[in-house]
């Protein structure tokens, strides 16, 4: 049994996240070369959000399941023609069912690292192979201090509500090894991100467990204060925004015997 989160819960809305984040899936086709999934192979897309990813690698001819534990986004999964199943990855519901799996930018939003491997471990089939990318050391730094520093003005302990799981490469790879997975590849990557929109879109994308702390009357203040300290860092000449991004990309496999 695990205690409560109290944290403010992230909602994800399919449109929104379409309009402001689509470039979270087009930065992941790396990934599907790393994966090179084959027509006869089963492939688990865990974190799938509203499955543009997955809809890659069905098209490669794979039998692909989806699994998000947002159910807005699962049902935009499943527009798209996908098996897409609502569940939690920290309580992953299968037995060496698949060949490989897939997940881009979803386990930083696991803060239970160890039940979400362990999932992922007995999901394999012996010597499937595990490909994934998430929020390394130091990701968004720039932009959680600015949230941070503004929520603590307003008498906010943000530190409470931060909502993500950011680890370097020898840590995560220690939990991947003690779980008998062998780490092929792993490193972290300084990859500072164009954004399609303004830094707000952003925010209210991802940042919704800090944003929900403010009363909703003040919300746009607080929004616009972030946005304006941390213009001179993240906003170039042109007016584009630029978010301060930090990959960890990696590779396992669960050994054949």
């Amino acid at each position: 049994a695990t205690e409560p989160d109290a944290r403010p819960a992230q909602r994800w809305d399919p449109e929104r996240y379409a309009r402001n984040a689509r470039f979270v899936a087009d930065l992941a086709l790396p990934l599907l070369d790393m994966l090179a999934p084959a027509a006869d192979e089963r492939i688990l897309d865990l974190g799938c959000g509203d499955g543009a990813l997955a809809l890659r690698i069905a098209e490669t001819g794979a039998c692909v399941v989806a699994v998000d534990s947002s159910p807005r986004q699962v049902e935009a999964a499943r527009a798209r023609g996908l098996d897409a199943r609502v569940m939690d990855g920290h309580a992953l519901a299968f037995d060496a069912a698949f060949d490989g799996i897939l997940t881009n930018a979803a386990l930083h939003w696991m803060t239970r690292p160890d039940a979400v491997i362990d999932g992922m471990w007995r999901a394999l089939r012996p010597g499937g192979r595990l490909i994934g990318e998430m929020g390394g050391e130091g990701n968004v730094a720039r932009i959680t201090a600015a949230l941070l520093r503004t929520l603590a003005a307003r008498g906010i302990d943000g530190e409470s509500l931060f909502p993500w799981y950011f680890p370097m490469p020898e840590e995560y790879a220690g939990r991947l090894e003690a779980r008998g997975f062998r780490v092929e590849a792993i490193e972290r990557i300084e990859r500072p991100t164009p954004l399609p929109g303004p830094l707000s879109d952003w925010l209210e994308t991802f940042a919704e467990s800090f944003l929900l702390a403010v009363p909703a009357g003040l919300r746009p203040g607080f929004v616009a204060e972030v946005v304006e300290e941390l213009a001179p860092e993240l906003r170039s000449e042109s007016g584009e925004w630029v978010a301060d991004y930090v990959r960890l990309r990696f590779a396992a496999r669960r050994p054949a015997a």
